[in-house]
């Protein structure tokens, strides 16, 4: 199944070379595993170069996603999700963004960002309101925190929210919006109170159609071309009071919460990524002949796939710690921190190395390598550069003792 009609070396096969796991899977994750890859190989593998070059929304393989349960992992049954976890989650965006990272972080988006905001800061009632939907896939998310003057310091946030009788007015921009054209609803931080810093910003829900509310510019990206990115425009939009998500003035704090459980899953989206690469580099090796035999043969070669294999296998480790505490409840700043700073960069290096074992066939669209190295140089950048992650994890270590490292 390729990439292109003609392109003999340029496959996804159903079973990745690298399919072994350092740790142990249940039979249920294992299962997990096997249909997400399964599905993947079969309705997304096909199309993956034809998304990437038109810039086309996948949105029927979104829908029999939310049919999956893929669009509500995280969430309990009685609000329509699978019931799952982090560890589970984190497999599911693996598997998919092996194949195409574009679907990787729609998922990714829609389940951690939107729909986790409103189901951990969210009312009762907001929860039953929007959680079915977003779960089974009829709404998709987006979640806007960034804006045009306002990327890494999020706290700069500019847009303004200002109550007016028992509505509150939305003036200004959100940019870089995952989902941002398709997304049915998405959660926005805004100023409600600019004296207070930080404790002045709160968070809303905007359904899509609401007077005032608009996308914008569709990005023409590098990479990861066919998922959305927007900008959202907000004009005297007007939602009601009860569209208040959390507490007035600790949108900024929750979207802190919220970034922790995202920053696993795009420490997940490059493994994908990065293991896709790495899958296409260890079949094009074993296939590629020159000096009469096999390149694999070479030491020069093997070294640099012992490397990449090492460097990932590290990387999922440590993304798969940060999965673990999160189910388990505990605080995990450091730990999804850690996960995406590595996961991100390990896989930037390991998509690289991937070209470069390509030769010229990896500088070509026929072979999938190039569009790894496209679509993965997001990873350091998205929900917090790299630099963001290095700051928020010497701030954790420098506050705890030296014990616990």
């Amino acid at each position: 199944m390729g990439f292109r009609n003609g392109a003999s070396m340029s496959t996804v096969s159903l079973e990745p070379v690298l399919s072994t796991y350092p740790f142990t899977l249940t039979e249920d994750q294992e299962q997990l595993r096997k249909e997400v890859r399964e599905f993947a190989a079969r309705e997304i593998a096909p199309n993956v170069m034809r998304w990437d070059e038109a810039s086309e929304f996948p949105s029927e393989v979104v829908k029999q996603l939310g049919q999956m349960g893929l669009l509500g992992m995280i969430f309990p049954a009685e609000y329509g999700g699978a019931g799952l976890g982090y560890v589970d989650y984190v497999l599911a965006i693996e598997e998919l963004s092996a194949v195409d990272g574009s679907i990787g972080i729609i998922v990714a988006a829609h389940n951690s960002l939107c729909s986790n905001h409103i189901f951990l800061a969210g009312s009762e009632e907001q929860r039953r309101k929007y959680i079915p939907k977003l779960a089974s896939g009829e709404w998709l998310g987006a979640w806007g925190l960034t804006e045009p003057g306002s990327g890494s310091d999020a706290a700069g946030a500019r847009m303004s929210a200002t109550r007016k009788r028992d509505k509150w007015v939305l003036n200004g921009n959100k940019t870089f919006i995952t989902n941002g054209h398709y997304a049915d609803v998405a959660v926005v931080i805004a100023v409600t109170d600019k004296a207070q810093g930080t404790h002045g910003l709160s968070a809303f829900v905007v359904e899509k159609g609401t007077p005032g509310f608009r996308p914008g510019k569709k990005e023409n990206k590098l990479g990861l071309r066919a998922s959305d990115t927007s900008e959202l425009i907000f004009e005297d939009c007007e939602i009601p009071e009860a569209n208040l998500l959390g507490k007035l003035g600790e949108g900024f704090v929750d979207s802190m919460r919220i970034l922790d459980g995202g920053r696993i899953s795009i420490a997940a989206l490059s493994l994908g990524i990065a293991r896709g690469a790495l899958d296409a580099s260890l079949k094009y090796v074993k296939e590629r002949r020159q000096f009469g035999k096999a390149i694999a043969e070479f030491q020069g070669i093997q070294w640099k796939l012992a490397d990449m294999a090492t460097e990932l296998d590290a990387a999922r480790l440590l993304t798969q710690r940060a999965a673990v505490l999160k189910d388990a409840g505990h605080k995990v700043t450091r730990e999804s921190s850690m996960a995406k700073l590595k996961a991100s960069e390990v896989a930037v290096k390991i998509c690289d190395e991937a070209v470069q074992l390509h030769g010229g066939y990896g500088f070509i669209k026929d072979y999938p390598a190039e569009k790894f190295y496209r679509d993965v140089k997001l990873c350091t950048i998205g929900e917090g550069t790299s630099e963001i992650q290095r700051m928020v994890i010497a701030r954790e270590i420098l506050k705890v003792s030296p014990s616990r490292g």
